[in-house]
């Protein structure tokens, strides 16, 4: 297999192409069961790879189009309820807690925070953050999906719930080409969604980003390698959201993904920092 790689001179950004090794992928998919975004079986994104179930049925929204009535701008200010967060010159992520917080590698210079309404909802906010110096600041900001059951502190695969903690980002993909996305990039049709599933689901995969749950860093994301085993789950992804929950993964609109795909760098070592609002908020 051959991973070809283009560098544009003068510049920060850079394309990874990895189709063959995606094709080859898609062989092994086809031949295997596999699971992605939260259960058994070969399926969609969250505990299941693409290809097989639905990661929800019954959506009334449609893919790029959050239904999360979250205004991200306008954040609770725990010290002051209802009056903006600050944004800028931060030097902590805001609504991250001590337990959370000390688990960010010194080396992150960009943090997404994924802020869930409740352990049991399904609607949250995501946040960009970039560090200068010492300090963060934040550069933008979208509503999102998780886990259609919400979170867990203990996530098994099939329970429909994303996992809290702080987790690295260093691999994309998806169905669509991305060339200018800078996280090394498998650009394959085995990402595709069952078209078995509804139609507002068969474009999730168009763009994925592999949350570091449970995978081996430096694979595609729907590489089937699990260290922890089985039953801790897999294929936790950020991809296109279809106006409902997941099967465990964090999905955004079409927009918003590219945008991550383009700012994301593997040079500032991106985490992803995501759970409800007091589990992300906890102190120890």
């Amino acid at each position: 297999m051959r991973i070809s790689g283009t560098l544009r001179a003068g510049t920060a950004r850079r394309t990874i192409s990895r189709t063959t090794v995606g094709a080859a992928l898609a062989t092994v998919l086809a031949l295997t069961t596999l699971t992605s975004c939260g259960t058994t079986g070969s399926g969609s994104s969250g505990d299941k790879a693409p290809g097989t179930e639905p990661a929800q049925t019954g959506s009334t929204g449609s893919t790029g189009n959050s239904a999360n009535p979250a205004n991200p701008e306008s954040p609770e200010n725990p010290e002051n309820p209802g009056a903006p967060a600050a944004t800028q010159n931060l030097e902590r992520l805001p609504d991250v807690g001590t337990a959370l917080h000390r688990r960010i590698p010194a080396a992150a210079r960009q943090a997404l925070v994924v802020r869930g309404e409740g352990e049991n909802s399904a609607n949250s906010t995501l946040y960009l953050y970039e560090k200068h110096g010492a300090t963060w600041d934040r550069t933008r900001s979208w509503p999102a999906h998780n886990g259609k059951r919400g979170w867990t502190t203990d996530h098994r695969e099939g329970d429909k719930r994303s996992p809290v903690g702080v987790f690295t980002l260093s691999d994309a993909g998806g169905v669509l080409a991305a060339p200018d996305a800078r996280l090394p990039y498998t650009h394959s049709p085995a990402f595709q969604a069952s078209r078995s599933w509804p139609k507002t689901h068969w474009h999730d995969f168009d763009h994925v980003i592999a949350i570091d749950y449970n995978r081996v860093k430096g694979t595609p994301p729907n590489d089937p390698n699990r260290p922890q085993g089985q039953s801790k789950g897999g294929y936790i992804w950020l991809h296109l959201d279809h106006g409902s929950g997941t099967s465990g993964c964090v999905s955004v609109s079409e927009s918003a993904m590219r945008y991550l795909l383009r700012e994301l760098d593997p040079k500032s070592h991106p985490v992803i920092v995501m759970g409800d609002k007091r589990n992300l908020g906890s102190p120890a």
